[in-house]
């Protein structure tokens, strides 16, 4: 027996109403859920949530496969898709942002395929037997915020700068380059200049044109090859858009060394992609 229902809401601040649940299917037949999915990808920001019975195959730098059985699925709105057994905390097989999401019904079931293009890797979950598909669609978002200030996040991580990249290494911090200073300045293991622009919180549309200033000025000093990588717990999705137009990074920190411990980084489930 299959149950389609549409928005759920719920009353905002000042009475305002803001949708919850987008919306939710019950035992759906392989061309119901092809279609609830389909619908509901088409929609920014929506939140998907899908749970039943599972065939999962994962293509890239191994290759896994995971026996048919009861998994939980969530595709978020940035994209990022994970994979949950009944048990532990850690996904069964996790992606940070997949680049494209394909759907179809082959062999009587529905099918995704999620691919990413840098590192080439590719999620494949056959749906066998689904006992539900959720579609939200969030409301406003605190962000993560890292604790400590700028400067302490700037500290720990001119101590540890592989927690933004392997191989690179920290040239200056607080570089003076005329539009303001550097966060922090340092060369990649292929020997390019790299300004890392740092903020504790969910960086937006501002963050990227400072970075962007510094990297054009640093290009002007220098003649070189500059790299630009934001490093912050969050972006927002205009500024991650502009970034791929700058050709900047962005580089996920959720995570950062105890202040005043060279030792390991706080525990964190998932670190920089």
């Amino acid at each position: 027996m299959t149950a389609w229902y549409r928005p759920r809401v719920t009353p905002g601040p000042g009475g305002t109403i803001r949708a919850v649940i987008a919306a939710q299917l019950f035992e759906p037949g392989p061309g119901e859920l092809l279609a609830f999915l389909r619908e509901q990808l088409a929609e920014p920001g929506r939140w998907l949530q899908i749970g039943g019975e599972m065939e999962v195959v994962y293509h890239g730098r191994a290759a896994s496969t995971a026996d048919a059985g009861d998994y939980l699925l969530l595709l978020k709105p940035d994209r990022s898709l994970q994979v949950h057994a009944s048990r532990g905390i850690k996904p069964l097989n996790w992606q940070p942002r997949v680049d494209a999401v394909e759907l179809l019904e082959e062999a009587g079931r529905t099918v995704l395929i999620a691919e990413r293009a840098s590192p080439s890797e590719l999620v494949r979950v056959a749906f066998l037997d689904t006992a539900f598909a959720l579609a939200l669609a969030p409301r406003d978002e605190g962000g993560l915020l890292l604790h400590g200030s700028e400067a302490q996040m700037q500290r720990a991580l001119a101590r540890r700068p592989e927690l933004i990249e392997d191989g690179l290494v920290l040239l200056e911090v607080e570089l003076p380059v005329g539009v303001g200073g550097i966060d922090l300045y340092a060369r990649d293991r292929e020997g390019r200049l790299v300004v890392v622009e740092l903020k504790r919180g969910r960086a937006s549309h501002d963050a990227v044109h400072q970075l962007d200033r510094y990297v054009r000025r640093v290009r002007e000093a220098t003649g070189s090859t500059v790299r630009g990588i934001l490093a912050a717990p969050e972006v927002t999705a205009p500024a991650r858009t502009r970034l791929t137009e700058l050709g900047l990074e962005y580089r996920a920190v959720t995570s950062l060394p105890a202040l005043g411990d060279d030792g390991p980084e706080q525990p964190s489930l998932f670190g920089a992609p």
